[in-house]
């Protein structure tokens, strides 16, 4: 279900990955990629030979040029079938796409951006550390210049997908410790380096890419691999506070967006299907209103993605937009897919259908790209609440 027109390059977009979807990733096999937590790579390569990847690279890099809602709904179609391929996509047009187009340096974006939409080229973020979450400038990661290059130790924690992408796209001090905000730096670091080991992390959900935990032992890496070149040198705050976090808020929206409308199509679908003394279970009172309130609910999640995107697109002040979005889509979608949840009772809950999977997997939503208390309080702050 759609709200209001969208313009037809979106229609055909959607139309486009749809029957890519319906062809490449059956249920069967989704379900099959989650229980052995497979990344499946081939299915990845289609999307990379489709140019979707291309859709947050410029032209003159070898893209389709910069479409930021094409994008967002691109993240929203795969997320609703699988969660494993949509992230994926993510490491690509987005950690890798826009960060570098954004905050990398002139020989970066040159490298970089045409293996981006080419090749789908991946990034992993490495902020996380054991002892650091949502503070990420109290990192202790250390990053030291020596002969033309640089010697990176410390643990990340978090880092999805480390080991199907190229790059670790890791922030580490590389300064006084008491500078703080002036003493951080991005590094991209080859995921194969000598020095480099993973340790796997289960998680509840979100299965397919993988998350580890990362140590660097005296790796090694170039003065080039410093984001924005030798002058991203202790400039990595500003890089990471930039526009690409804005867009993260609306990819973890566009993430839930997805996630939810599977949720509530299967659950559409069960409570008419399903009967119970001689009638379809949709026809009791009870579980028509809570298929009409997460129906609702959806369309204002839909329509606070879309609106939060289009200023992202427009290059206009978004930092509000975004976090509001990302606060109330995540959490709504929350109690969408546990309502659809509920209207298929024990079926919800059982092995072997997908709305389980939904719901492993929209937990982790309220959480990513910055939790809904750093939402809330991002919002109270730059609407100017005194402290």
């Amino acid at each position: 279900m759609l709200t209001s027109q969208e313009p037809e390059h979106l229609t055909l977009l959607r139309d486009t990955l749809r029957r890519f979807i319906d062809k490449e990733m059956p249920r069967d096999l989704v379900r099959k990629w989650d229980r052995e937590d497979h990344f499946p790579s081939d299915v990845y390569q289609g999307l990379v030979d489709l140019g979707l990847t291309g859709l947050t690279v410029a032209e003159e890099y070898g893209g389709s040029g910069r479409d930021i809602t094409a994008m967002i709904m691109t993240i929203e179609e795969l997320s609703a079938r699988s969660m494993a391929v949509s992230t994926g996509y993510i490491q690509s047009a987005c950690y890798a796409g826009l960060n570098i187009a954004d905050v990398g340096s002139e020989e970066q974006r040159r490298t970089l951006l045409p293996r981006v939409a080419t090749e789908g080229l991946k990034f992993s973020y490495g902020f996380s550390e054991p002892d650091v979450g949502a503070d990420i400038a109290s990192v202790r990661s250390t990053a030291v210049r020596r002969d033309g290059k640089i010697v990176i130790n410390g643990q990340k924690r978090w880092c999805s997908g480390a080991k199907i992408a190229q790059y670790i796209y890791a922030l580490v001090r590389s300064g006084p410790v008491e500078d703080r905000y002036n003493n951080l730096s991005l590094i991209l670091v080859p995921t194969d380096a000598p020095g480099i080991t993973y340790q796997p992390q289960a998680t509840l959900g979100l299965r397919g890419d993988g998350t580890y935990d990362v140590s660097f032992d005296q790796v090694t890496v170039r003065e080039e691999d410093i984001v924005g070149g030798l002058d991203g040198w202790n400039a990595g705050w500003k890089k990471l506070v930039g526009p690409g976090l804005n867009v993260e808020k609306i990819e973890v929206a566009a993430m839930a967006l997805g996630i939810s409308r599977a949720a509530v199509d299967d659950a559409w679908t069960y409570a008419q299907d399903r009967k119970q003394f001689g009638k379809p279970i949709a026809s009791i009172q009870s579980i028509r209103h809570m298929l009409a309130d997460v129906k609702t609910k959806w369309q204002a999640c839909h329509l606070m993605t879309y609106h939060a995107a289009s200023i992202v697109e427009a290059n206009q002040p978004a930092d509000v937009a975004t976090a509001m979005a990302k606060l109330f889509v995540c959490d709504t979608a929350r109690d969408i897919v546990l309502t659809c949840q509920q209207i298929m009772g024990a079926y919800g809950y059982a092995d072997g259908f997908d709305m389980e999977r939904y719901v492993r997997d929209i937990l982790v939503m309220p959480i990513l790209g910055g939790s809904s208390a750093i939402q809330k309080n991002n919002i109270a702050n730059r609407l100017g609440l005194p402290r």
